[in-house]
């Protein structure tokens, strides 16, 4: 049980003192050798695999790095260590929201930034252009369906995103997208 409140703890710590990603990895690093749970080229192992697994390091570190230090209940601590900053603020953000709906200056503002959302989706779209382009730069039509495809479903059909993902990864396997 010590050892379930330690990873908590110690996660705790690197979910507040870090700003995610890479500036986490030297506090993991002394924390985990600090306390007796792994090794330098452990940690390097797993700062590897959280690098390469799909979703945030912090995340991920904690998960194998709890999950070798005390199985699946350490795995489950250092992964509450390490968001419950982030879950407490959103809480706090979404009650303090909640109580100021239909506020006027809330309203306008929530407007307001609206033009600028806009532009953040209309930039990642941008930067996505590449990835419907063939190696010789040409339009590559599979990826081109995939993505129209995906369009289609999320806004026409109101489908959830895990199986529009699906969908899409059917497709890529089929069309080579």
């Amino acid at each position: 049980m010590k050892t379930l409140l330690d990873l908590y703890l110690v996660f705790f710590k690197i979910g507040v003192c870090s700003f995610g990603g890479l500036s986490m990895i030297p506090v993991i690093n002394e924390e985990m050798v600090r306390h007796g749970w792994m090794t330098l080229e452990e940690v390097a192992d797993i700062i590897a695999f959280a690098e390469m697994t799909p979703g945030p390091l912090g995340i991920n570190a904690a998960t194998f790095a709890g999950m070798r230090a005390a199985g699946i209940s350490g795995a489950v601590a250092a992964n509450l260590g390490v968001m419950s900053l982030a879950l407490t603020l959103c809480l706090a953000a979404a009650i303090f929201l909640a109580r100021l709906r239909g506020n006027p200056y809330l309203e306008r503002f929530t407007y307001g930034i609206r033009p600028v959302c806009i532009g953040v989706m209309l930039a990642t779209c941008i930067t996505m252009l590449p990835n419907y382009q063939n190696a010789a730069g040409a339009v590559a039509p599979g990826a081109v369906l995939i993505g129209a495809a995906a369009l289609f479903l999320l806004v026409k059909r109101k489908w959830s995103i895990p199986k529009v993902m699906l969908v899409a990864a059917a497709l890529g396997l089929v069309l080579g997208g």
